[in-house]
């Protein structure tokens, strides 16, 4: 790497008593496997060391029982009976020769204790947040002092399990950052003016110091702007100001920007290294490391912050996820191989379903120790068998993509004249998901890597033209058409409509079909993206919109992608109206009759076209005619027809892209081979 322009990024760098490898820097992230799952969470953090990280972190670690995020799947460690749990994944880390960072947190505001119904406890005396009926209590210098030892102790812990970096979380959820935001308004020496809203900080740095003995190296992890405004912390005011303050307590700085929705806005909203303003002048303040993050993806990017003096290490949750080897394939120069994050934030949305992580580029991941799936690595073949693969889509893409992997002969036959499917459908003709297109364009270049790989464009295949062309194993990936008629959640039946009205689809919107003269009611029974996409696309077209939907939020789903507060705005600025809590009863006469999904009162506004945004229907006649005909006629050779995707199940594209990568594991497998493990409760006595 000497001669690399990023060769920079490969430098070895002191953290106070440790030494890291590179410049790689995986911040503390969720993952849904945490304490509940502690196989699976040590694999996966083990294959992101495999892959090159010279750091890997924990997710929030909570250190005492009042601060309990249950049931949300965290880490803990409350006593001693936690450390083996984390210790797995810190023998994992240590196999690949990274350092194992553990993200201390004693959350508030943010948990009301449903697990252990502790009272939680805070800066002040308010509600916690969301809406559990539950109070936080403003802590007295007893409870203080209670704390700092609780720190000390999961300190000791979590040196016992062998981590290397001790973080003391300062997070918008955690007590430290609670008490150092000018939303803290305590009177006594924990308030007021900056020195003493940053007391509680460096006192949780000292304990954590003091209980390790030097033998860990301690980082913190920051807001360095609320991007609230006056009622928050400001980067170019007190938050470089505090971080002065403490310059040189920590032996890192880890900073990040907000909220969790902040500091990890989808691509919809924010481009690569949008944090970087952030970041400028705070080298000026400390001589200890600093790490930011900013979906990093290209290493012209993160090159660039090292030489330019911004950031000492480049942190990454989100590209970590979408490819743990992301550092080797840039120390090797395989740029062309990074999977590219494509920030759809549907790795976040696991966080929220309290389940496995998952990701739309790396179907893998969260897979790597029940299912066995490393990103990088898949078995040989079983046998000389040919694949036919109709359709080339996501799910299409990545099974031609992982079964060309494996080494069998893959034709990949597709009806149109691009390749992507849906991904380049809306990637192309929907605002905001542009980055999108990556699903496409990584698949695409690792299949013209492939001899044992055909791909047929303008190839609308038929079942007589799938029989004589001879593949021993047939998988459709037909995809799906969005349904016209209003079948959804809130209806299992057809809407009633006369007619007066033009009904359109997604598909139609995609494929340039106009809507009539006159005002627009785009109806999302969908809650993902589509709904506000659509609205956004034909209000920005000179349209008159309502976005109406039976949930109480616009686009509900994307509370779990972060996606929320911001579509709204966005729509709004756009000026759409926007009506929640209205299910579509019938349309006749250029008017739509909506009713609340609670009282049932109901009314009418006037439209001229509506785009319905409910449901889709599976393209699978192809697969039922094939699977008949290829029952009857044992001459045509095929031993097998399969389906994957949308044409399996109508989902969102990582779905998509799991389906058709899980079909590619599996093909010729045997069922224990393919069998998914389970960490189960081991009873014992107490």
């Amino acid at each position: 790497m000497q001669n690399s322009p990023f060769s920079a990024l490969f430098e070895p760098i002191q953290i106070g008593p440790v030494r890291a490898k590179n410049r790689f820097y995986q911040t503390p992230h969720c993952n849904g496997m945490g304490a509940l799952r502690p196989d699976a969470h040590a694999r996966m953090r083990g294959i992101k060391a495999e892959g090159g990280w010279g750091v890997v972190n924990t997710a929030n670690c909570s250190v005492h029982p009042s601060s309990d995020l249950l049931p949300e799947v965290l880490q803990t460690l409350w006593d001693d009976g936690d450390i083996p749990v984390l210790a797995k994944m810190v023998e994992a880390v240590h196999e690949h020769d990274a350092l194992a960072g553990v993200q201390l947190a004693y959350s508030t505001y943010y948990n009301g204790n449903r697990f252990t119904r502790e009272v939680p406890l805070g800066p002040m005396s308010r509600p916690v947040s969301g809406y559990q009926p539950v109070q936080v209590r403003g802590m007295d210098k007893e409870d203080i002092r209670n704390l700092l030892g609780w720190w000390a102790a999961a300190s000791k812990r979590a040196m016992k399990a062998g981590f290397d970096i001790i973080n003391v979380d300062s997070n918008f959820s955690t007590i430290a950052f609670q008490f150092l935001s000018p939303r803290n308004q305590r009177t006594d020496e924990y308030g007021g003016s900056l020195l003493n809203r940053t007391r509680l900080l460096r006192e949780l740095i000292e304990v954590t110091r003091d209980a390790t003995q030097g033998q860990c190296a301690i980082s913190v992890r920051l807001i360095i702007d609320e991007l609230c405004g006056a009622n928050g912390l400001r980067a170019h005011e007190e938050g470089i100001e505090a971080i002065g303050m403490l310059a040189e307590l920590p032996d890192l700085w880890d900073l990040v920007v907000g909220t969790w929705a902040d500091d990890s806005p989808s691509s919809r909203f924010a481009a690569e290294n949008d944090h970087e303003p952030f970041m400028i002048g705070i080298k000026s303040v400390t001589t200890k490391p600093v790490v930011g993050v900013g979906r990093f993806t290209s290493p012209d990017t993160m090159a660039g912050l090292l030489r330019r003096g911004v950031l000492d290490m480049v942190g990454a949750a989100r590209p970590s996820i979408a490819d743990p080897f992301l550092p080797n394939k840039i120390r090797e120069g395989r740029y062309e191989d990074i999977r590219e994050c494509i920030g759809c934030n549907i790795c976040v949305s696991s966080h929220f379903a309290m389940t496995n992580l998952r990701c739309t580029q790396n179907p893998t991941m969260g897979e790597e120790w029940r299912r066995g799936w490393h990103p990088e690595y898949i078995a040989a073949k079983r046998s000389n068998d040919a694949v036919l693969v109709v359709g080339a889509g996501p799910a299409g893409l990545e099974c031609a993509r992982a079964l060309g992997q494996r080494g069998y002969n893959v034709t990949l036959a597709e009806r149109g004249t691009q390749l992507g499917g849906r991904v380049t459908r809306e990637g192309e003709q929907l605002p905001g998901l542009r980055e999108w297109l990556r699903v496409r364009d990584w698949r695409i270049t690792q299949l013209h890597k492939m001899q044992n790989v055909g791909i047929y464009m303008d190839s609308n295949l038929c079942v007589q033209d799938i029989l004589e062309f001879g593949a021993a194993h047939v998988v459709l990936a037909t995809g799906s058409t969005w349904r016209a008629d209003g079948v959804g959640r809130a209806a299992d039946r057809p809407i009633p409509h006369d007619n007066t009205v033009k009904i359109l689809t997604p598909d139609q919107i995609m494929d340039g079909e106009l809507p009539a003269d006159g005002p627009v009611l785009v109806y999302d029974d969908d809650h993902y993206y589509m709904g506000s996409v659509i609205a956004e696309k034909l209000a920005k077209a000179g349209h008159s919109v309502t976005l109406a939907t039976p949930a109480a939020e616009i686009s509900a789903f994307t509370a779990n992608t972060l996606e929320l507060s911001r579509v709204t705005r966005r729509l709004d600025e756009a000026g759409v109206h926007m009506l929640t809590h209205s299910v579509l009863g019938k349309i006749s006469g250029e008017r739509a009759l909506l009713v609340h999904v609670h009282t049932a009162k109901a009314h009418e506004i006037h439209v001229a076209t509506i785009v319905m945004v409910t449901a889709r229907l599976p393209n699978e006649q192809l697969y039922y005619d094939l699977k008949e005909e290829a029952k009857g006629n044992i001459d045509g050779g095929i031993k097998s027809v399969g389906r994957i995707g949308d044409c399996l199940a109508p989902a969102a594209i990582f779905q998509a892209v799991y389906t058709g990568h899980k079909y590619a594991r599996e093909f010729e497998e045997s069922e224990e081979h393919v069998a998914m493990k389970r960490e189960r409760i081991q009873l014992q006595e107490v």
